[in-house]
């Protein structure tokens, strides 16, 4: 049974890597593995793929960046010749990207049935790209793969078959949990000049907080007092860093003494910094889960999430853009008033194993 998967931007690298390590224990399931490109440099891409043990894509379609329309239909008109040749039994897709849903719906209109690893997730909210197109996958996917309770919930409410869907865990969590003790011997710490539970992460790159000048100074007006207290390590994404001479907010940044602005860096080094964080601050999905399970206080720099659980086992505080709202979390957070989180069900490291077991099943 061959399965063609996709992987395009980083945050698939992760779900993908312990996927391609499951299936080598199933020999009825013959897996081949397209990268889009959407994320093509050696940071975003290549050093994530030696990190994690994925195996060299057999396609890399090198699509690069572009607007999401753009993007999209590059990854669609270069992918249909590879489902053509292949014949594949199905595509699996992974999260929320523009490559998940370009590629599932190249799949379905030739007729191949599709996967799609990370369902049911909702912010509500679509004003957020990600939220078409994860909602667009799950409306034209055959299998459902759901992390969390939220995501049966939200999938059996538009209609989705029971038996389509499926409660499995999180197969980021399983490239966490099984790279955590290698992530240990990472020297970033060191070369940071910092303290393990001495400073703070933080990671932006949504639009709506980067591309707007009032909502980013919102949120410099908190940093700049957080980083009074304690060092604050940023990791920049490129069109973070991009945006911030264009919005003349420049000045402002440098300004900040104790805001270290860092290039992206690889996995390891990244799980290292959050795990010794004393708190991090992102706007970022995934990043509300790695810290779940790391137990590290989280503070989530939207009005809303679409993986609930993280605040219901309480480890993730919604604060929105609000520098109040922002430096109330904060505060409550370094005097220790947050409840000690939980684990949610399922994450155990075992997510990609239960998937694998259902293909070889449902695909037969």
């Amino acid at each position: 049974m061959k399965i063609i998967n996709v992987a395009g931007a980083r945050p698939n690298f992760m779900k993908i890597a312990p996927l391609m390590e499951a299936y080598q224990a199933r020999p009825e399931l013959e897996p081949l593995l397209v990268h889009t490109g959407q994320h093509y440099d050696e940071r975003m891409s290549d050093l994530f793929f030696r990190q994690l043990g994925i195996p060299e894509p057999d396609v890399n379609l090198e699509v690069g960046s572009a607007s999401h329309a753009a993007q999209t239909a590059r990854i669609m008109k270069a992918f249909e010749p590879v489902v053509l040749k292949e014949k594949p039994d199905a595509v699996l897709v992974v999260g929320d990207v523009n490559s998940t849903i370009a590629c599932g719906l190249v799949a379905v209109k030739l007729g191949v049935r599709l996967v799609h690893v990370e369902a049911g997730l909702r912010s509500f909210d679509r004003a957020m790209p990600e939220e078409i197109n994860r909602r667009l996958t799950d409306a034209i996917s055959d299998l459902l793969f759901c992390t969390e309770q939220s995501g049966v919930d939200n999938l059996r409410n538009e209609g989705a078959p029971d038996e389509s869907v499926f409660l499995v865990g999180n197969v980021m969590i399983d490239t966490l949990l099984k790279n955590r003790a290698k992530a240990e011997a990472s020297g970033i710490l060191d070369e940071l000049g910092l303290q393990p539970g001495g400073y703070a992460s933080l990671t932006l790159h949504r639009p709506s907080n980067v591309d707007d000048p009032a909502v980013f100074a919102r949120i410099l007006d908190a940093l700049e007092v957080i980083q009074r207290d304690l060092p604050i390590a940023f990791p920049i994404h490129p069109r973070t860093r991009k945006n911030l001479p264009k919005l003349g907010l420049a000045p402002r940044v440098e300004a900040m003494k104790n805001l270290r602005l860092l290039d992206p860096i690889g996995y390891l080094d990244f799980l290292k910094l959050m795990s010794s964080s004393k708190l991090v601050l992102t706007d970022s999905g995934g990043i509300q889960e790695e810290t779940t399970i790391l137990k590290v206080p989280c503070l989530t720099l939207r009005e809303n999430t679409e993986r609930p659980i993280t605040v219901d086992v309480g480890s993730n505080q919604i604060v929105g853009t609000d520098p109040q709202r922002i430096l109330e979390a904060y505060r409550r957070t370094m005097d220790g008033r947050g409840r000690p989180p939980r684990t949610p069900p399922l994450w155990d490291g075992h997510a990609a194993e239960r998937i694998a077991d259902i293909l070889v099943e449902r695909l037969a």
